[in-house]
Parts: structure tokens; sequence; C-alpha cells
């Protein structure tokens, strides 16, 4: 299925309205046609907008994982058309949940950090479905290190429903590789500004998850966990995963109002992927202003700025 539950009855309406284009080759009755396919595009207009300025925060989670949405590929292909890959961690493997290389924006270098899910079975299989192992974020820690000995902003995508939770991922490290990178994130001396693009989901994400900016796109979440597993510790029934997202708040809007999040980035409605190319342009225009404004910073500020942000999350008084 290419579509959610919720959004049925505008698919329904879609393919309806493309129906009646096949058959507006008979000229005498076209002008009736052309009517109906405009009083159903304003129908379906009308209800896309119900929809979607109600969503409950199950419906984001569903829709953070989507089968149209765009990948991290789809974006760094997008925005970066120069990007070259760098592979492996030089201790173990190359992990292929985890895409790292350099690129530029506007003349700007950077060095992207992205976890790949990928699209179709062969290509999610091949992902892991992008659940790092210990080498892929032992090969993002390579790759910071690189952008800080050349004062390369680092962006890193977001996109994860965790680290890889298997035995061999634990014998080599998992935990240690993750704690490894938010160690060396809190005081790298170069610019990093985190997107989450899809699902933002426990330390996997989180590992590359730190910086001096995070962005979230409107329909994406950042958890600590996912509502499914969060549903079955809590509830002991697997069944309360919206009343378990509802209560976590893990949406984009919840986590700006608690000043986690530093910028939002408004989808189209119906989400990415329905218009694939504005989001591009505004994802890029968003991460060249984020570099700009953090590279007119100074080092020393930069670090500073970075510790006071993370130790004020958290913090709360009560009036």
């Amino acid at each position: 299925m290419d579509f959610l539950d919720f959004e049925q009855p505008i698919v329904e309406l879609e393919r309806r309205i493309e129906e009646l284009k096949l058959t507006i080759s008979d000229s005498e009755s076209s002008t009736d046609i052309d009517n109906e396919i405009n009083n159903l595009n304003k129908k379906c207009e009308t209800l896309t907008n119900k929809i979607f300025s109600n969503l409950t925060e199950w419906q984001v989670v569903q829709l953070s994982r989507h089968p149209k949405r765009p990948i991290s590929s789809d974006v760094i292909n997008a925005i970066t058309p120069d990007f070259q890959e760098l592979h492996g961690d030089r201790m173990y493997a190359d992990d292929t949940a985890i895409i790292s290389g350099l690129g530029s924006i506007d003349n700007l270098s950077m060095m992207f950090i992205a976890q790949e899910k990928g699209k179709d079975t062969k290509s999610r299989v091949y992902r892991n479905y992008g659940m790092p192992r210990p080498e892929g974020y032992r090969k993002a820690l390579r790759v910071m290190k690189l952008a800080e000995k050349f004062s390369i902003p680092i962006i890193t995508i977001i996109d994860t429903p965790g680290a890889y939770p298997g035995i061999g991922a634990e014998e080599r490290g998992q935990s240690e590789a993750i704690a490894n990178n938010l160690f060396t994130l809190a005081s790298i001396k170069t610019p990093v500004i985190n997107l989450v693009l899809g699902e933002g989901g426990s330390g996997g994400a989180l590992a590359i998850g730190m910086g001096d900016s995070l962005m979230m796109l409107q329909y994406s979440i950042y958890t600590v966990i996912s509502p499914e597993a969060c549903s079955s510790i809590l509830w002991r029934n697997p069944d309360e995963t919206e009343i378990a997202a509802d209560s976590m708040g893990l949406s984009a809007g919840r986590l700006s109002k608690l000043g986690v999040v530093d910028q939002v980035i408004k989808e189209p409605t119906g989400g990415f992927h329905r218009d694939p190319e504005l989001m591009y342009q505004k994802i890029s225009e968003a991460i060249v202003d984020e570099v700009r404004l953090l590279s007119n910073i100074n080092i020393s500020d930069l670090l500073e700025r970075r510790r006071v942000k993370f130790r004020a999350i958290g913090q709360f008084k009560e009036i």
C-alpha cells in the first residue's frame, strides 16, 4: 500500500479524478467531465486540508514512516549534486545504514552523515532498514573528525527506527560507539546541524543528533522509544500505540513548544512526498542559512552556546 489508512478518502477521490481524465477523449461530453473534475479537485483539496489540519500524534508517526516519503539519499542527491561518499570505519566494515561524505550547497562545503532506510524490500535489507551497527557510528565518527580537521560544517540527516539491537552489534560495542559519538559531538570544533527527516528513534538517532541547530520537518518525529515499544512496556499491550504516542509528544510541533527543536520546516499539505521538489528547496535554503549563521560564530563561543543549549533541556520553573 502506498497510502495510510486515514488518507484513504483522499486517495479514493484522486483515483476518481484520474479515471475521469481518461474519459475526456469524447469531445461531446468533455466540458461536463471537466466541470466534474474541477468540483472533485476542490472537494479533494478541502478534505485534505481538513484531515491534515487536525492530525493526532500517532498519525504524524505514520506520516514520518510513509512508504512514499523521500529518504536521505533522495535529499542528498537533490541538494548536493557533487556529493562524494566516504566509506568504512577503518576498523571493521562499511555499514550501509549510514551514508557519509562531502558535498556542497551554494559553494559552501559540508560533510554529510545520513541514516538510510532504503525504498524497496531489496534496498531496505541492504540498508538494514536504516538501523546502524557500531561500525556505522564509527564511520560517522571518523568523518566527523575529518570535518573538524578541515573546519567543514557537519550536516547530519536523521531517519532511523533506532540502532540495530542484534547480538553482533552488541558484541562489537554498540552502546560504546553511540556514547563516543555523543562525547565527540559535544565538543567538536566545527558547526553541527541536525535535520530530522522522518523517524528519529532512540539512541540510534541521538548518536548523530547532537549539535548546534536541530531542524525537524513538520511531519517527522524524535523520540526516546517507539510508540509500539512504549505501549508494550507501560501498558503490557501493543495495541495502545495511539495513547502512547499522544503521551510521549514526539512530533515536531510538540517538541518545538518544549524548546527542544530550533526550527520546524513546514511541509506541503499531505506531507513531503506530495511536493518533493519544493521540500528539497526548503531544506537546502534552511541548511545554507544555518551554516552561514553558525560559521560566523567564534568556535569557543559556539562550544559554549552548544553547552548551554543542552544543559537547558529539561529545566523548568513552576510559577
